[in-house]
C-alpha cells in the first residue's frame, strides 16, 4: 500500500509543544536543550558505564526485567477474568443474579481504571521498585481475602481494590521498558509486553474452568492467584532494581554532596518541584486535557478502548455459544479461549519477523531523523480489517448445528488482529507524544479499562436479545466503521501533528535517498 508520510524532524530549533512547563524532567533535556555556553559542573548525570545506568546493563538483565515485567501484567490480568469459570458455584453459594456475577469480572477491571491515577505518578516520586514492591504485595493480600470471603459484599470490594492494586504494575511495567530500551529496541520489547494484557485473560477461563469440573472448591481459585502472586512478589524483590533515571541522578547527587561536602551538586528533579496544585493538575487534569484536545488520541483511544471491550465481552459470549450451544463443559469452555491466544502469540512472531526489522530499515534511511510515527501503524492497516473479519465469521459460524471448530478457528483471527492492532497504536503513541507519552497511555489505560469493565454488562442481554449471531455481527459492523482510523493518520497524521499543542511539529526537511522505500508502507 503507497502513502507519502512527510519526514519527521523535531529538532531544538522548531519543536514545541503546548506546554513544556508540565514536561518530566528527564524528558525535557532529550527534547528541549536550553543554548548555554557552559555546561553546569554541578548538574549531575548519568555516566554510560555506571552501574545504575539502566543503559549500561546486559541486554540479559535488560530482557529478564522485560519479561518479568509481562508476567507480572499477565499475573494481574490472568486475575481479572479467572473467576468467570467459577461463577455458577459463587452465584449458588452466595444466592446473587447473574448480573451480580458479571461484576465479579468487571470491578476487577474497573480497579484498573483507579490505578493508573495513582500508580504512574506515585512511580515518579517515589521509583519503579518501591511501586511494584507496595502494590502488588497488597494485590496478593486481596487475593486471600478472596479466598476466604464470607458475603457478598467483601467478594465485591476485594474485587475491586485487587484490581486497584494490580493497575500497580499493569502501569509500571510499561514504564520500565520506557527507561531501559532506546527507540531501535523498544519495539521488540513491546511486544513481550504487550501479550501479557491478552494472554492473561485467555488463561483465567481455562484455568477456573478446569478447577470448576476438578470438584475442587471455588476458593482454590483464589488461593492459586495467591500463590502466582507470592512467587511474583519474590521475583520483583530479588530481580527489579530502579529504572527511573530522574531519581537514580537524585541518589547520585545524594552521594556526591556527601561525599565532597559540596552542597551545589544537584539533580533535575529536585530543582523541578511542583506545588500540590500543580501535582494534581499534573496527574489529573493534563491526560484529559490530551484527550478532549487531540484528535490522535481520541480516535486512538476511542479504538483501543473498543477492541479491548470486545476481548472482555468475548467471556460472557463464549458460554453462550459454546456451553449453551454446543454443550461444552465449564473446561471446554475455558479451553475455547486458547485459541485467541495463540493467534496474539502468531502476532507477535509476525511482527518480530517482518514489522519491526521494516520499521528499523526506515530508521537507516530516514538517520540521523526520527521516523514518522505514522510508520508504526503498518500492522495496523491489515489487523484492523481483519479484526472486523473475525467478528463477522464468528457471528455466522456460532449456529449449534455448525462445528464447533469454525467459531473456534476465529478466535484465532481475534487474538491476531488484537494485538496487530494494539502493537501498532502503542508504539505510535509512544512516538507522537514523547515526553507527554506516559500522560497520554495513562488516559488510554484509563478509558480501555471502562470499556473492558462495561462490556460484560450488557452481553448477555444483547446476545440473548439479538442472537449471537446478529450481537456479534453488530460488533462486526462497528469494528468495520473504525477501520479507516489507521488509513487516516496514515495519510493526514503529519498535519494532525503540526496543529497538536502536545506532540512534535515536523518541518519540511530533505527526504532520506530511498524514498520509494519509505513511501510504501
Amino acid at each position: 500500500m503507497a502513502a507519502y508520510i512527510p519526514p519527521y524532524h523535531p529538532t531544538v530549533t522548531t519543536l514545541t509543544f503546548g506546554d513544556a512547563s508540565t514536561l518530566h524532567d528527564e524528558a525535557i533535556p532529550s527534547v528541549v536543550v536550553e543554548k548555554k555556553d557552559t555546561i553546569d559542573p554541578f548538574l549531575v548525570t548519568l555516566d554510560p558505564d555506571e552501574p545504575e545506568n539502566p543503559d549500561s546493563w546486559s541486554r540479559l538483565k535488560r530482557w529478564s526485567i522485560t519479561v518479568l515485567g509481562g508476567v507480572l501484567v499477565l499475573n494481574a490480568t490472568f486475575a481479572s477474568s479467572a473467576p468467570s469459570g467459577i461463577l455458577p458455584h459463587l452465584m449458588a453459594k452466595y444466592t446473587f443474579s447473574e448480573q451480580v456475577g458479571v461484576l465479579v469480572i468487571s470491578l476487577f477491571v474497573a480497579g484498573f481504571c483507579v490505578g493508573p491515577i495513582l500508580w504512574g505518578p506515585l512511580s515518579e516520586e517515589f521509583g519503579r521498585r518501591p511501586i511494584f514492591i507496595v502494590s502488588f504485595f497488597v494485590y496478593m493480600c486481596f487475593q486471600i481475602g478472596m479466598a476466604l470471603s464470607q458475603n457478598t459484599a467483601s467478594l465485591l470490594v476485594f474485587r475491586f481494590l485487587g484490581g486497584v492494586f494490580a493497575a500497580g504494575p499493569l502501569t509500571n511495567s510499561g514504564a520500565i521498558i520506557s527507561d531501559m530500551w532506546g527507540d531501535k529496541d523498544r519495539g521488540k520489547a513491546l511486544a513481550v509486553f504487550v501479550i501479557a494484557p491478552f494472554a492473561g485473560p485467555s488463561l483465567g477461563p481455562i484455568v477456573s474452568g478446569f478447577i470448576s469440573v476438578g470438584g475442587a472448591s471455588w476458593r482454590w481459585l483464589f488461593w492459586v492467584l495467591t500463590m502466582f502472586a507470592g512467587v511474583c512478589w519474590i521475583l520483583i524483590l530479588i530481580m527489579i532494581p530502579e529504572t527511573y533515571k530522574p531519581l537514580i541522578r537524585v541518589w547520585k547527587a545524594r552521594r556526591l554532596r556527601e561525599q565532597t561536602g559540596d552542597d551545589r551538586y544537584y539533580a533535575p528533579m529536585e530543582r523541578n518541584k511542583k506545588t500540590m496544585a500543580q501535582q494534581v493538575e499534573n496527574v489529573l487534569a493534563k491526560p484529559f486535557k490530551m484527550l478532549v484536545r487531540e484528535p490522535m488520541l481520541i480516535a486512538s483511544t476511542i479504538y483501543m478502548s473498543f477492541v479491548y471491550g470486545c476481548l472482555y465481552l468475548l467471556f460472557e459470549a463464549y458460554p453462550i455459544v459454546f456451553t449453551k450451544g454446543h454443550h461444552f463443559s465449564a473446561g471446554m469452555t475455558g479451553l475455547a479461549f486458547l485459541p485467541i491466544l495463540i493467534g496474539a502469540a502468531s502476532a507477535v512472531v509476525v511482527y518480530l519477523l517482518v514489522f519491526n526489522p521494516q520499521y528499523e530499515r526506515l530508521m537507516e534511511q530516514y538517520s540521523p531523523h526520527p521516523v514518522p510515527p505514522e510508520h508504526r501503524l503498518t500492522m495496523s492497516l491489515y489487523a484492523s480489517p481483519l479484526f472486523a473479519v473475525s467478528f463477522f465469521w464468528f457471528a455466522w459460524t456460532s449456529y449449534p448445528h455448525v462445528t464447533y471448530w469454525a467459531p473456534l478457528l476465529s478466535g484465532w483471527l481475534i487474538g491476531f488482529s488484537i494485538m496487530g492492532i494494539f502493537l501498532s497504536f502503542f508504539n505510535y503513541i509512544i512516538d507522537t507524544y514523547l515526553a507527554l507519552a506516559a500522560s497520554a497511555l495513562a488516559v488510554n489505560t484509563i478509558c480501555r479499562s471502562l470499556f473492558g469493565a462495561a462490556f460484560p454488562q450488557f452481553a448477555n442481554q444483547m446476545y440473548d436479545a439479538m442472537t449471537p449471531r446478529w450481537a456479534s455481527s453488530l460488533v462486526g459492523f462497528v469494528a468495520l466503521a473504525m477501520v479507516p482510523i489507521p488509513f487516516i493518520f496514515l495519510k493526514y497524521g503529519a498535519k494532525l501533528r503540526a496543529k497538536s499543542k502536545y506532540a512534535p511539529m515536523a518541518p519540511t526537511v530533505p527526504l532520506p535517498s530511498k524514498q520509494s522505500d519509505i513511501s510504501a508502507a
